[in-house]
């Protein structure tokens, strides 16, 4: 009865902690009902299991029965792949065999009393559960998001402690006084060297949000500048039209005088068209969004690319200006990139905006190169160090919220935002 206990509970355990530590590319509900459905299945797979053999036998063939459907469950449900999936499955067995061995020590030493075990289990269960919701979850998902490189060494730590614990040390902790201190022991040395790691994480994720933070300034900085030295050029020019107002209109009153009223009206016409061009263009009212609408349009303006835009934002966002700012600067850069490869007579850049009933952003334009997608739908960079905008999009679109959407369609690269 207690090993039957013992080995469902930990089926359901480790349910729960692969939900907690998998960022599912599909929905919660159906990732939910899927967890759920391989639960009930395993735990019908251990209750026959626990029929068949006896308990040694069931005791060593249960990690593999339990561990290889929930490496296969995180594959097939998991964003990431890789050793990031690898270190999914071993933070999902270091915390289980954790309250394993703890709840099985405080068994044996109370004599093997029944309720001590479940009541130990409930609470060690609870406690890391909370822990791992508020404090460990969100750093998690931002490391595995930030960090590129260093997986396979941690995998490997990792590895070998859950080599050591399962199978290399002998018995079974709540039964064998051999394993009742050592499994723990190295359980607890095991979470240690965890911890250490979050720590590093930790900074890791602090560098990530000074950079991004500078990011952010920068462009702030670098779009106002952009839009004042836009705004003082117009100025400059409506106060040198308006200096030469006094010449045009004694021109246009001699013309008059004469009774020559076409060329009059041609004049005042060209007039006219001079100061229409000098007119300030403003794209939006938010005014960091305006600023970096108007850098980056002048910027594909320059380099030969036709701009057409439709615009239309109220004065609030659901979300803060600086950083949708540094969603629209990553997208319209790599449009510009794109277009540079083009001839300047196919370059353009389309653009629609819109912020009501929600924030809906379309970005199109013109691409020549054959453009692959990973299994999330973001497009694959094609080099080291490139594809750093991309994830930064998508690093603020899982933050907040929104659906996003890259694809290629008739040679025309599209990038789809609603918020």
């Amino acid at each position: 009865m207690v090993e039957l206990f013992i080995m469902e509970y930990l089926t359901v355990l480790y349910m729960i902690m692969a939900f907690l530590f998998m960022d599912s590319r599909y929905s919660r509900r159906r990732t939910l009902f899927i967890v759920s459905s391989v639960t009930i299945l395993l735990m019908a797979a251990v209750a026959a299991l626990h029929r068949a053999v006896d308990m040694d036998t069931a005791f060593w063939v249960y990690a593999v029965t339990i561990h290889i459907p929930l490496i296969l469950l995180l594959f097939t449900l998991s964003r990431f792949r890789g050793w990031r999936l690898i270190f999914q499955q071993l933070s999902v067995v270091l915390f289980c065999t954790l309250i394993h061995h703890i709840s099985g020590m405080i068994y044996y030493l109370s004599g093997g009393r029944f309720w001590v075990l479940v009541l130990s289990c409930a609470v060690l269960s609870t406690g890391v559960i909370w822990f791992l919701i508020r404090f460990l979850r969100p750093l998690f998902f931002q490391i595995l998001l930030e960090l590129h490189r260093g997986w396979w060494l941690i995998c490997l730590v990792m590895a070998t402690y859950y080599i050591i614990a399962v199978y290399l040390i002998p018995g079974y902790v709540g039964f064998d006084r051999s394993s009742i201190i050592i499994k723990p022991a190295i359980a607890l040395l095991m979470l240690g060297v965890y911890s250490i790691l979050m720590f590093l994480f930790s900074n890791v994720r602090k560098e990530a949000e000074a950079r991004y933070s500078a990011q952010l300034s920068a462009l702030q900085l670098s779009a106002l500048q952009s839009r004042m030295e836009a705004v003082k050029a117009a100025e400059h020019a409506i106060r040198m039209e308006r200096h030469d107002l006094r010449h045009r209109l004694l021109a246009v009153a001699e013309l008059v005088s004469r009774g020559d009223k076409d060329a009059a009206l041609d004049f005042l016409d060209a007039a006219q068209k001079r100061l229409i061009e000098q007119k300030e263009i403003r794209w939006c009212r938010p005014p960091v969004l305006d600023a970096v609408f108007s850098s980056y349009f002048d910027q594909a303006q320059n380099q030969g690319i036709s701009v057409k835009a439709k615009i239309s934002l109220s004065d609030t966002l659901p979300v803060n200006e600086g950083e949708l700012a540094i969603v629209l600067a990553n997208a319209l850069e790599n449009a510009i990139h794109a277009n540079i490869k083009l001839p300047c007579g196919q370059r353009a850049i389309r653009c629609k905006m819109v912020g009501s009933p929600g924030v809906m952003l379309e970005l199109s334009n013109p691409c020549v190169d054959a453009v692959s997608f990973d299994s999330s739908g973001l497009p694959v960079a094609q080099r080291e160090e490139h594809g750093l905008g991309v994830q930064s999009i998508s690093a603020f679109c899982r933050k907040h919220g929104a659906v996003f959407q890259f694809d290629l369609t008739d040679g025309w690269f599209r990038f789809r935002l609603v918020l």
